[in-house]
């Protein structure tokens, strides 16, 4: 398989930079504040409906959950708990699925390959039913950096400890040397397996009929269901199907539980997201955001906010914060938007960049990244 984060326009990256280079003479970090402070103090005119006071080291609770499956922890005859492990290569839909099945955003999107770096775990409570645990995991890729090993890492962990392992695929693209190399690892798999036909809104019927034939030639899968995480179409058979294969037991987690990671972590990837969104070539694969500072006023619903976008090239920051500092300024203000929906409260967004090198191999800045996502702070 080709890695896309080898793609390298230089002629392109050199043009870019040649042309913010003559607005960028301070250093990043003060070009950054100010071009990202002043729209964020703008916004804290209106106040925000229902703001939330969450702690940031709590993780967010769904609207959409009730307490009486909580309040019988003790009582689950009939109900069913377990994990499913979503699996497949870059850009099939992982995220929007589970994104989807739940009903709530808690994995980013993005059309960039290697959009998730870590296993997002997303928790599905039904108060009749039980609590299905959902496992967003890393597409599976060649891995070139020291990152891109711990993430198939986190796939491969993710396959072999979950209830039901699911891989998916993307129907809309011709079968390959990725797909008989996940069917290599999924025949190591003794639990249910499914194959997940994603993007059938992208296929006629005719292309689609070989695809389910294929698989089920291989004999490795209990079913395979065709779904489209972008329309919805399919997902209450999946739904249904993934259910009857769990086993029964207690929740694994607090039913009023969304996820369990932390809201810097799931407001470090809203912002990875606006970068991803508004960036080419290497960039998105280079760069990572950490958020080093959280306050919530406890006046106001002004909650302030201090991140950092790391790259690892000095071309690449110029980039970044763009002619006259608009690309970060872009960035920011739609990050701000989002955290604001997120959290319920209005945000101060401090944004900076930052160039560190060979970050994607530095054992210290990936433990960083992983306390976070895990709730440990330094």
């Amino acid at each position: 398989m080709t890695d896309p984060e080898m793609s390298d326009d230089a002629k392109r990256e050199a043009e870019m930079a040649q042309e913010s280079e003559e607005t960028v003479e301070e250093t990043v970090e003060e070009t950054a504040a100010e071009t990202v402070e002043e729209p964020m103090a703008d916004t804290v005119e209106a106040p925000a409906e229902e703001a939330s006071s969450d702690s940031v080291d709590e993780a967010p609770v769904s609207p959409a959950m009730g307490n009486s499956m909580g309040d019988a922890m003790g009582d689950y005859e009939g109900r069913k708990a377990g994990t499913v492990a979503l699996l497949g290569r870059p850009n099939a839909g992982k995220s929007t699925l589970m994104n989807r099945l739940l009903g709530e955003k808690v994995a980013i999107t993005s059309d960039k390959p290697q959009t998730t770096r870590h296993r997002l775990v997303g928790i599905l409570t039904d108060d009749e039913r039980g609590q299905m645990v959902f496992h967003d995991t890393p597409g599976v890729h060649r891995p070139l950096h020291d990152m891109n090993r711990r993430m198939m890492q986190e796939a491969i962990d993710a396959m072999n400890q979950a209830d039901v392992a699911c891989l998916l695929v993307d129907a809309s693209a011709n079968h390959g040397a990725g797909e008989e190399y996940m069917l290599e690892l999924l025949e190591r798999v003794e639990g249910p397996k499914m194959v997940i036909l994603n993007k059938v809104d992208l296929v006629n019927k005719g292309r689609l009929l070989p695809r389910i034939e294929q698989y089920h030639e291989t004999g490795l899968f209990n079913e395979i269901v065709p779904v489209s995480a972008l329309t919805g179409d399919g997902d209450d058979v999946l739904l249904d199907l993934l259910w009857s294969y769990l086993p029964e037991g207690p929740p694994l987690y607090d039913p009023e539980l969304l996820t369990v990671h932390p809201q810097r972590y799931l407001a470090a990837e809203r912002i990875r997201e606006k970068v991803l969104a508004n960036t080419y070539e290497e960039i998105p694969f280079s760069t990572a955001v950490m958020v080093e500072g959280w306050e919530d006023d406890p006046d106001s619903d002004l909650t302030r906010i201090y991140a950092t976008i790391l790259v690892e090239r000095q071309s690449q920051k110029k980039i970044l914060i763009g002619h006259r500092g608009k690309m970060i300024k872009k960035i920011g203000t739609e990050a701000r938007k989002d955290l604001e929906e997120m959290t319920g409260r209005h945000i101060y967004l401090d944004l900076h960049v930052k160039h560190e090198s060979n970050w994607r191999e530095s054992p210290r800045i990936l433990a960083e990244l992983d306390r976070t996502l895990h709730g440990r702070l330094s």
